[in-house]
């Protein structure tokens, strides 16, 4: 059962500020705190540069994004330059301000946006398109806390709501947005996953287009909801429930299990009890509980070797259209690469060419590893 302190907060503070080349900056405050009512960001930044291209493969049927301009991007600076630790008088960064505790701002360079606007697959895949199509859309850094050092895991309760009150809000508002599709929340963590910066920090992309996993995961569900009149994702939690072997950890609104058929040597899923589509769906206790159930696998994912595990956390939410928010149901889908504490699996011709993964590991091990390790 989880454990640890929570407030009720129906309404956590935020407030958006704009950075000095326009890109919003959404500030919000752990529970007692407030947010800024003024920044200045003093940077000398050029405008914002025009969109990307999304390209259609008419081999697969999927949108690429191509975002040359991403190139260019900061890569793994030392600590005294990290673009998302708090600006000083000397030394101007990504957040104009000298204390905070979470801060959402659109990316400098992103894989998508800043224009917004519908797409549209071309009528006739059998020709090439003609003429470029903005890679329209939108990206957000989450940045987790103002400490350089420490990861999701090691924040405290208060904050780790903060982060997810954030995600929450930023999902209800993007969705919103014109042409947006599908909002994904994300976080990548560790070096050999392949991150840029060490600062605490997430992603969210809001695309104009369902991915292709969601895709398939939606049409999943929807099938099985059109057979047995059930949600499939609360079909698997009754089942795994029921046998047992590959549950971590079961709390009032959520389990944490390892799936029957997982495809990387470390994967868990963290289900809500209750069918929601999204974050922004969750109620107070579904939070306040999350905080604390999300942060605890996280723990038990660094806790197998002596060194912090590299991770994909991938919050899978629904589409945005009517019937696939009807059958889905918003999940966690935590990965890790590392299958021994010297070695890692990598993407080779099965999976990289064929998407068929072989996993070395069985799902029932990792449960039982998961369950047992001592934090």
């Amino acid at each position: 059962m989880p454990q640890g302190t929570q407030h009720n907060r129906s309404l956590t503070a935020h407030r958006t500020h704009h950075l000095a080349d326009g890109r919003e900056a959404i500030f919000f405050a752990d529970h007692g705190h407030t947010v800024p009512e003024k920044v200045s960001d003093q940077r000398a930044l050029d405008p914002r540069g025009e969109p990307g291209e999304l390209r259609f493969d008419r081999l697969t049927g999927d949108w690429v994004a191509v975002a040359a301009h991403r190139q260019s991007r900061t890569y793994l600076p030392p600590k005294e330059d990290c673009p998302l630790c708090p600006s000083t008088e000397t030394r101007h960064s990504e957040i104009p301000a000298s204390e905070f505790d979470v801060v959402v701002f659109e990316n400098r360079f992103p894989s998508l946006g800043p224009a917004l606007g519908e797409i549209s697959a071309p009528a006739d895949a059998s020709k090439l398109p003609t003429g470029a199509i903005a890679a329209v859309g939108r990206c957000e850094v989450v940045v987790f806390t103002s400490d350089h050092a420490g990861s999701f895991a090691s924040l405290d309760d208060d904050r780790a709501r903060t982060v997810i009150d954030a995600w929450a809000q930023r999902t209800e508002d993007l969705s919103a947005k014109a042409g947006i599709k599908q909002v994904f929340v994300f976080e990548n963590r560790g070096q050999d996953i392949g991150v840029t910066l060490h600062h605490p920090h997430g992603q969210i992309y809001a695309y104009p287009y369902v991915t292709p996993t969601a895709q398939k995961m939606a049409e999943q569900a929807r099938k099985h909801l059109a057979s047995t009149g059930k949600n499939l994702m609360g079909q698997i939690l009754e089942d795994e429930l029921a046998d047992g072997s590959r549950i971590v950890g079961r709390g009032e609104h959520f389990t944490v299990f390892v799936p029957y058929a997982s495809r990387w040597p470390l994967e868990a899923h963290l289900i809500p009890h209750r069918q929601v589509p999204d974050l922004a769906a969750l109620n107070e206790a579904e939070k306040a509980e999350l905080a604390i159930m999300y942060r605890d696998l996280m723990r038990r994912f660094d806790a197998l070797y002596d060194t912090p595990t590299p991770y994909i956390a991938a919050w899978h939410q629904a589409p945005l259209n009517a019937e696939d928010r009807a059958a889905s149901r918003l999940h966690l889908q935590l990965t890790s690469p590392r299958r021994a504490a010297d070695k890692l699996k990598f993407l080779a011709g099965s999976e990289a060419a064929m998407g068929a993964f072989i996993n070395d590991v069985p799902a029932e091990q990792t449960a039982a590893r998961l369950r047992e390790v001592k934090l």
